[in-house]
């Protein structure tokens, strides 16, 4: 079995539809290493000429710097041709200091200063910035980003920007524009298990961005949260099908898993998984890119890219023909979810 990368899904109940494959902007934004404008236009042009028509990014990547690089990619392009998604719950302006303004974060990001805002007045700003930074009148969707503990770090601080989101209209806003047709779906980022419950709670979702709990290597979401989105008719999109680096790696040196040095239980695993691989002649990132999509609730996958031949090598994979054996092998050892769907 393999994927059509370009095969459309309806987004939740949402009027939005998106094929299986999409590019995530995170690593044209400058993260560990700096990319020339050569190179990141290099990369967004070689995803348009494979066929690639869906494209999400964020404020947040790079201090503004992806959807600046991402607009001048797009915004020359027919506007029915793309899906184009973005962004809410950070609001950047003039630091106070200019000249000696510095953000860790990014690598090479734009030296822009933050403010985590979820209120109606922030939500309808950040949306507003967004277009001109993309150089596009509209966009097909927003994401609520980061409204959990990976940024917060302080349930009190979570429950406060709930409430902000709720109580201080940021959901309202974004009800809004949806109403009035300017987006197509509302959405959410969310990087750990327990948030989707809580959305599902308040607000009436249209999909979920979930970064690490439904991979490979993980299936965190697949007993609570997926059945919760299948139940609400909620789409799921999926941002960090490689773990964040080392199911696209491999088990070497250096390999990253949630974002930090992967410890060596986790690479144990990977080995595994390998070992699985090898035996079916299946390259590791092909089965970390397939897997997700075979369960109902994803619509789609959105790895990011810093250089072309990743976007060449990402389609080659999810086209790649992988057996049934080779799930049931992954099951037989342990190394997957007994219930995880393999099509």
């Amino acid at each position: 079995m393999s994927i059509d990368p370009f095969a459309h899904k309806r987004v939740g109940n949402s009027s939005l539809s998106v094929p299986a494959f999409g590019l995530g902007t995170v690593f044209l934004a400058d993260p560990d290493t700096l990319m020339s404008e050569a190179e990141a236009q290099a990369t967004l042009d070689t995803a348009w000429d494979a066929g690639l028509r869906y494209f999400d990014t964020a404020p947040w990547y790079g201090n503004t710097l992806a959807e600046h690089r991402l607009g001048h990619a797009l915004w020359r392009k027919p506007r029915d041709d793309y899906v184009v998604t973005t962004k809410i719950g950070r609001v950047f302006r003039r630091p106070k200091d200019p000249a000696h303004f510095d953000f860790p974060r990014w690598k090479g990001g734009l030296h822009f200063e933050l403010r985590f805002d979820y209120g109606y007045d922030a939500v309808m700003r950040s949306y507003e910035d967004s277009l001109q930074r993309l150089g596009l009148n509209t966009v097909d969707a927003l994401a609520i980003h980061d409204l959990d503990l990976r940024f917060h770090q302080e349930e009190a601080k979570v429950k406060q920007y709930l409430d902000q989101l709720d109580a201080g209209g940021g959901f309202k806003a974004l009800e809004e524009l949806k109403r009035a047709g300017e987006i197509k779906a509302i959405g959410a980022g969310i990087n750990h298990r327990g948030m989707i419950p809580r959305f599902l709670e308040r607000f009436a979702m249209d999909y979920f961005l979930v970064a690490m709990p439904y991979t490979l290597l993980d299936q965190d979401a697949l007993e609570t949260e997926l059945p919760l989105c299948l139940e609400h008719e909620v789409g799921v999109v999926i941002g960090a099908v490689f773990a964040s680096g080392v199911l696209a790696t491999g088990a070497t040196s250096g390999a990253l898993y949630r974002y930090t040095a992967a410890q060596p239980e986790v690479l144990e695993r990977v080995r595994k998984i390998e070992a699985v691989c090898a035996r079916h002649q299946i390259p590791l990132a092909a089965a970390a890119l397939q897997f997700p999509l075979l369960h109902p609730a994803v619509v789609a996958v959105i790895p990011g890219a810093n250089a072309p031949s990743q976007i060449t090598d990402n389609l080659a994979h999810l086209r790649r023909d992988i057996p049934a054996a080779f799930w049931a092998e992954l099951k037989a050892e342990k190394l997957l979810h007994p219930e995880a769907p393999t099509g």
